[in-house]
């Protein structure tokens, strides 16, 4: 196995591909049958692992009935500047978990004090 370290741009396009193949609420595995890959191809493609070829793109694109440019979300950032797209946060779990508890919260006072308490910490950080 490759100790190769993904391109930014690969993982880039592979968050945005998780992030539309959740939001159809497919499975890796569904995908991967409708591009006649594994599900494993897909968790690769996904993670950058491997790249994703502009036919394949066009493929999954099609697949998940969306225009290819989606699938590049957030690739190009000036040099010298981070990327912290919503698809960024949206792809990770934990992020997740966070949106849905926060979803619970009706209480409008509560949903004000979590922003802020979420703000402190991320300036203390």
């Amino acid at each position: 196995m490759s100790d190769r370290v993904p391109n930014p741009i690969d993982r880039m396009v592979g968050q945005n591909i998780r992030f539309q193949r959740s939001q159809q609420g497919m499975s890796q595995e569904a995908l991967g049958e409708r591009l006649g890959v594994t599900f494993q191809q897909v968790q690769k493609y996904e993670k950058g692992a491997n790249r994703t070829s502009a036919s394949r793109l066009v493929q999954i694109a099609s697949v998940l009935q969306v225009d290819v440019i989606d699938l590049f979300d957030g690739t190009h950032v000036p040099k010298g500047r981070k990327s912290t797209t919503v698809t960024d946060l949206l792809v990770d779990p934990k992020a997740m978990e966070l949106l849905q508890v926060f979803g619970a919260v009706k209480n409008k006072r509560l949903r004000n004090a979590i922003v802020d308490l979420v703000s402190r910490l991320a300036d203390s950080a």
